[in-house]
């Protein structure tokens, strides 16, 4: 089997076992990236002689010095911060920025003995999920290039459906994460809000945005986030998993977890908005499969609905406050990124107060609801990827969404509780493209949700396009 073809944990293995080398490894992803990214577009800036000459280094260092990610490539999304590697948020007003230091994530990721392979594309300031924007142009999806990646950590999302990389990293606010693993096939996890230190970030107390793994495997993005999660001075938030297990375990504890007995929820429509058909046939057909993992699977008619409003005014501040610095310079954002700034600019202290109370309720509802259930599970998206020139959907079903952030809503009102969550591939629709699950459970449950979606994997394996 070719080398990129190979999982995480496989490339671990084979390193370990001197069945190839670190130098073999790069090359054989930079080999890969040469090949499909001009068409993908998911690298927009690539370090290959600074990542080999780290992959040399490796080979020539002792394995017991190793790191848990020694050798592996790793794209790291385009904003967050590398020292000395152009870093643009996806914007032309940072066309020639060159971080002097690394983010809390990166410096992770490195110390573990990952190899960064350059920034994937993202919309401006990882505003949108269509992942395109004025500087780079579009990332297309690896299963039809006339789709979409979703966003906005689709440059890594098509990194890894292509084989360029075998782990990427991105954040996660309103599904930035899930949204590309749902919509490529993959497994993106958004974990608990401090678990992976968020260094340098405008508010250093927003427990919205999280940094996080996404990979071709849950088995894989577990091994990533035990490499990436603990206390950071630089991050007032951050925390130590309270797993009951060593992060460095969690990888072998996945690939070994046994899902029987297990209480699963599922609720299929919580933002109130309608589900694709096709996608909603897609999620329930593969939820038949957890009977036979030994999974109780009930019905749930949880609903969040009455959160949109809450979320979207919440967001229009956190808007306000990252973008604070370019208020002199909204002209030069992208329509887009500059009408929710606008529209965070008329939020009120009242509405702010009003959401917060909201938010409250909606954490307490899902809260609730785990007392009869260990996860609840959701379609991860409510539409299938869309045409790529098309910013967002403005439709499900034939029924109109009064707004362009409507269709995030099953992902962004699991972020308002605070929850961590996952997107796992639970199938295929009628036109081949993949459909993502999103599994919620409650605070430092990531053993638990990447350990089953590691056994839907098993239950309904799916290969990667080309």
């Amino acid at each position: 089997m070719e080398i990129v073809a190979l999982n995480a944990t496989q490339i671990q293995a084979g390193l370990r076992r001197r069945d190839m080398s670190c130098l073999e490894v790069m090359q054989a992803h930079l080999d890969q990236i040469s090949e499909r990214n001009p068409k993908i577009n998911a690298f927009v800036t690539l370090c290959a002689d600074q990542a080999l000459e780290q992959a040399r280094a490796l080979d020539n260092t002792a394995q017991t010095d190793w790191g848990p990610l020694a050798g592996l490539p790793v794209g790291i999304k385009d904003v967050t911060e590398t020292a000395g590697i152009r870093t643009t948020f996806g914007s032309k007003l940072l066309a020639g920025n060159f971080p002097v230091k690394d983010a809390a994530i990166v410096r992770r990721l490195k110390a573990a003995g990952a190899i960064v392979v350059g920034k994937t594309n993202t919309p401006e300031f990882a505003a949108g999920a269509n992942t395109k924007n004025e500087l780079f142009g579009a990332t297309v999806n690896p299963w039809d290039i006339t789709r979409t990646v979703g966003g906005s950590t689709g440059g890594g999302a098509a990194a890894l459906a292509s084989h360029m990389v075998p782990l990427a990293e991105g954040t996660d606010f309103g599904g930035s994460l899930r949204i590309p693993a749902s919509f490529c096939g993959l497994v993106g996890l958004r974990p608990t809000a401090g678990l992976v230190a968020s260094d340098p970030v405008e508010q250093p107390w927003d427990m919205g945005r999280v940094n996080g793994p996404m990979a071709r495997s849950a088995q894989d993005v577990a091994l990533m986030l035990g490499a990436i999660v603990g206390v950071d001075d630089l991050s007032p938030i951050s925390t130590p998993p309270d797993w009951g297990i060593a992060p460095t375990d969690l990888a072998d504890h996945v690939a070994r977890f046994d899902p029987r007995g297990l209480r699963v929820a599922y609720a299929p429509d919580i933002a109130g908005l309608g589900i694709d058909a096709d996608v909603a046939r897609c999620c329930e057909k593969g939820l038949l499969e957890l009977p036979a993992l030994g999974v109780s699977l009930r019905d749930s008619a949880l609903s969040l609905s009455d959160s949109n409003a809450a979320y979207q005014l919440l967001r229009g501040q956190w808007m306000v406050c990252n973008y604070a610095p370019y208020l002199e310079r909204l002209d030069d954002l992208n329509p887009s990124l500059r009408g929710n700034i606008e529209a965070g600019l008329k939020v009120t202290s009242l509405q702010i107060a009003q959401a917060r109370a909201q938010q409250k309720q909606a954490w307490l509802r899902v809260l609730a609801e785990f007392e009869t259930c260990d996860l609840i599970a959701t379609p991860t998206v409510p539409v299938p990827p869309f045409p790529v020139e098309v910013n967002y959907p403005d439709q499900i079903n034939g029924r109109t969404l009064s707004n362009y952030v409507d269709w995030l809503a099953q992902t962004y009102l699991i972020t308002l509780t605070g929850f961590p969550a996952v997107s796992v591939p639970i199938g295929l629709d009628s036109n081949g493209m993949p459909v993502g699950l999103q599994l919620i459970g409650k605070r430092y449950s990531e053993p638990m949700l990447l350990g089953l979606a590691h056994s839907i994997q098993q239950a309904l394996p799916l290969a990667m396009p080309g």
